[in-house]
Protein backbone atom coordinates (compact mmCIF):
# COMPACT_ATOMS: atom_id res chain seq x y z
CA UNK A 1 0.00 0.00 0.00
CA UNK A 2 1.31 3.26 -0.83
CA UNK A 3 1.34 6.20 2.16
CA UNK A 4 2.00 10.03 1.02
CA UNK A 5 2.72 11.19 4.41
CA UNK A 6 3.19 15.31 4.75
CA UNK A 7 6.17 14.31 7.32
CA UNK A 8 7.85 11.93 5.31
CA UNK A 9 8.92 13.75 2.38
CA UNK A 10 9.26 10.49 -0.13
CA UNK A 11 6.39 7.93 -1.08
CA UNK A 12 7.33 4.66 0.10
CA UNK A 13 5.07 0.84 0.00
CA UNK A 14 4.85 -0.69 3.21
CA UNK A 15 4.70 -4.56 2.63
CA UNK A 16 3.73 -7.65 5.74
CA UNK A 17 5.76 -10.58 5.64
CA UNK A 18 5.18 -13.59 7.60
CA UNK A 19 9.04 -13.98 7.14
CA UNK A 20 10.08 -10.40 8.65
CA UNK A 21 11.76 -10.71 12.02
CA UNK A 22 11.68 -6.56 12.68
CA UNK A 23 11.18 -3.47 10.50
CA UNK A 24 13.29 -3.50 7.38
CA UNK A 25 13.56 -0.47 4.84
CA UNK A 26 14.89 -0.99 1.73
CA UNK A 27 15.74 2.15 -0.92
CA UNK A 28 16.32 0.48 -4.48
CA UNK A 29 18.71 2.19 -6.95
CA UNK A 30 15.34 3.36 -9.36
CA UNK A 31 14.86 5.34 -6.11
CA UNK A 32 11.61 3.24 -4.88
CA UNK A 33 11.69 3.08 -0.78
CA UNK A 34 10.06 -0.15 0.52
CA UNK A 35 9.41 -0.55 4.37
CA UNK A 36 8.46 -4.23 4.78
CA UNK A 37 6.77 -4.86 8.47
CA UNK A 38 6.61 -8.47 10.32
CA UNK A 39 3.17 -9.92 9.74
CA UNK A 40 1.50 -8.62 13.46
CA UNK A 41 2.66 -5.53 13.79
CA UNK A 42 0.57 -2.27 13.38
CA UNK A 43 1.19 0.06 10.51
CA UNK A 44 1.49 3.16 12.60
CA UNK A 45 4.30 1.75 14.16
CA UNK A 46 5.63 1.25 10.68
CA UNK A 47 4.90 4.83 10.04
CA UNK A 48 6.84 6.18 13.05
CA UNK A 49 9.49 4.02 12.09
CA UNK A 50 9.63 5.78 8.68
CA UNK A 51 9.90 8.97 10.23
CA UNK A 52 12.60 8.05 12.81
CA UNK A 53 14.76 7.18 9.41
CA UNK A 54 13.70 10.08 7.44
CA UNK A 55 17.08 11.79 7.55
CA UNK A 56 18.79 8.24 6.94
CA UNK A 57 16.59 7.44 3.91
CA UNK A 58 16.99 10.97 2.61
CA UNK A 59 20.84 10.34 2.37
CA UNK A 60 20.47 7.30 0.77
CA UNK A 61 17.76 8.79 -2.27
CA UNK A 62 20.28 11.96 -2.54
CA UNK A 63 23.22 9.08 -2.82
CA UNK A 64 21.13 7.29 -5.62
CA UNK A 65 20.45 10.49 -7.06
CA UNK A 66 24.18 11.09 -7.87
CA UNK A 67 25.68 7.99 -8.30
CA UNK A 68 22.48 8.08 -11.69
CA UNK A 69 23.94 11.38 -12.61
CA UNK A 70 27.31 10.01 -11.96
CA UNK A 71 27.43 6.29 -14.18
CA UNK A 72 25.70 4.38 -16.02
CA UNK A 73 21.69 4.52 -15.90
CA UNK A 74 19.90 1.84 -13.37
CA UNK A 75 19.18 -1.42 -14.90
CA UNK A 76 16.36 -1.84 -16.92
CA UNK A 77 13.44 -3.20 -16.06
CA UNK A 78 13.42 -7.15 -16.05
CA UNK A 79 10.11 -8.06 -18.38
CA UNK A 80 7.72 -10.42 -16.21
CA UNK A 81 3.95 -9.42 -15.22
CA UNK A 82 2.00 -10.94 -13.21
CA UNK A 83 1.02 -14.58 -14.28
CA UNK A 84 4.50 -15.14 -15.87
CA UNK A 85 5.40 -17.25 -12.88
CA UNK A 86 3.57 -20.79 -14.98
CA UNK A 87 5.13 -20.05 -18.67
CA UNK A 88 8.24 -19.95 -17.12
CA UNK A 89 8.64 -22.25 -14.49
CA UNK A 90 9.57 -24.93 -16.47
CA UNK A 91 12.15 -23.06 -18.46
CA UNK A 92 14.15 -21.32 -15.79
CA UNK A 93 13.79 -25.06 -13.73
CA UNK A 94 16.15 -26.51 -17.01
CA UNK A 95 18.23 -23.35 -17.18
CA UNK A 96 18.75 -23.36 -13.57
CA UNK A 97 19.29 -27.31 -12.97
CA UNK A 98 22.11 -26.78 -15.63
CA UNK A 99 23.85 -24.64 -14.67
CA UNK A 100 23.68 -26.20 -10.57
CA UNK A 101 25.17 -29.41 -12.16
CA UNK A 102 27.98 -27.31 -13.84
CA UNK A 103 29.04 -25.17 -10.90
CA UNK A 104 28.82 -28.57 -8.32
CA UNK A 105 31.34 -29.90 -10.47
CA UNK A 106 33.59 -27.55 -8.06
CA UNK A 107 32.24 -27.78 -4.80
CA UNK A 108 30.47 -31.25 -4.68
CA UNK A 109 28.21 -30.16 -2.40
CA UNK A 110 25.03 -32.47 -1.52
CA UNK A 111 21.48 -30.92 -1.95
CA UNK A 112 18.08 -32.31 -1.74
CA UNK A 113 16.06 -30.92 -4.32
CA UNK A 114 15.69 -27.61 -6.52
CA UNK A 115 12.53 -25.85 -6.44
CA UNK A 116 11.61 -22.89 -8.51
CA UNK A 117 9.45 -20.21 -7.08
CA UNK A 118 7.66 -16.85 -7.50
CA UNK A 119 9.18 -15.35 -4.50
CA UNK A 120 8.54 -11.59 -3.90
CA UNK A 121 11.94 -10.69 -2.78
CA UNK A 122 14.57 -13.13 -2.70
CA UNK A 123 16.10 -14.24 -5.60
CA UNK A 124 17.58 -17.63 -4.06
CA UNK A 125 17.72 -19.17 -0.94
CA UNK A 126 19.25 -22.10 0.84
CA UNK A 127 17.55 -24.25 3.58
CA UNK A 128 19.23 -26.14 6.35
CA UNK A 129 17.70 -29.18 4.86
CA UNK A 130 19.63 -28.86 1.90
CA UNK A 131 16.95 -27.68 -0.79
CA UNK A 132 17.65 -25.32 -3.00
CA UNK A 133 15.19 -22.67 -4.05
CA UNK A 134 15.27 -20.40 -7.07
CA UNK A 135 13.47 -17.62 -8.16
CA UNK A 136 12.03 -17.98 -11.45
CA UNK A 137 12.72 -14.45 -12.34
CA UNK A 138 16.07 -15.03 -12.32
CA UNK A 139 15.91 -16.31 -15.85
CA UNK A 140 15.78 -12.90 -17.40
CA UNK A 141 19.02 -11.66 -15.85
CA UNK A 142 22.24 -11.23 -17.46
CA UNK A 143 24.38 -14.67 -17.27
CA UNK A 144 26.93 -13.68 -14.55
CA UNK A 145 24.70 -12.56 -12.12
CA UNK A 146 22.24 -15.39 -12.72
CA UNK A 147 25.74 -17.74 -12.19
CA UNK A 148 26.26 -15.80 -9.01
CA UNK A 149 23.25 -16.58 -7.28
CA UNK A 150 23.60 -20.00 -8.58
CA UNK A 151 26.51 -20.15 -6.82
CA UNK A 152 26.17 -17.85 -3.64
CA UNK A 153 23.09 -20.76 -2.88
CA UNK A 154 25.40 -23.70 -3.63
CA UNK A 155 28.23 -22.08 -1.40
CA UNK A 156 25.23 -21.99 1.23
CA UNK A 157 25.29 -25.64 1.70
CA UNK A 158 29.18 -25.69 2.50
CA UNK A 159 28.65 -22.64 4.99
CA UNK A 160 24.92 -22.02 6.49
CA UNK A 161 26.18 -18.04 6.72
CA UNK A 162 28.37 -15.23 5.30
CA UNK A 163 31.49 -15.70 6.95
CA UNK A 164 35.29 -15.66 5.18
CA UNK A 165 34.84 -19.05 4.21
CA UNK A 166 31.62 -18.72 2.75
CA UNK A 167 32.83 -16.04 0.73
CA UNK A 168 35.96 -17.49 -0.42
CA UNK A 169 34.09 -20.53 -1.56
CA UNK A 170 31.75 -17.94 -3.58
CA UNK A 171 35.53 -16.36 -4.90
CA UNK A 172 36.73 -19.82 -6.20
CA UNK A 173 34.37 -19.75 -9.01
CA UNK A 174 32.83 -16.01 -8.78
CA UNK A 175 36.02 -13.84 -8.14
CA UNK A 176 33.95 -10.47 -9.32
CA UNK A 177 30.92 -11.37 -6.70
CA UNK A 178 31.83 -8.47 -5.33
CA UNK A 179 31.11 -6.40 -8.45
CA UNK A 180 27.97 -8.78 -9.18
CA UNK A 181 26.51 -8.04 -5.82
CA UNK A 182 26.85 -4.33 -6.54
CA UNK A 183 25.02 -4.64 -10.02
CA UNK A 184 22.57 -7.02 -8.72
CA UNK A 185 21.13 -4.44 -6.43
CA UNK A 186 19.82 -3.05 -9.30
CA UNK A 187 17.29 -5.21 -10.20
CA UNK A 188 13.87 -5.22 -8.64
CA UNK A 189 11.91 -7.96 -8.01
CA UNK A 190 8.57 -6.00 -8.40
CA UNK A 191 6.07 -7.23 -11.17
CA UNK A 192 4.22 -4.99 -13.48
Amino acid sequence: MREPLESVPFSFVMRKSARARRMRITVYNSGRVVLTLPKSMKETKGVLFLREKKRWILKKLASVIKTRNNTSPHAPPLPFKSGDFHQHQHKAREVIQERVAYFNEIYRASYRRITIRNQKTRWGSCSKNGNLNFNYKILFLPSALRDYIIVHELCHLLHFNHSKNFWSAVESAVPNHRALRKELKKYELREE
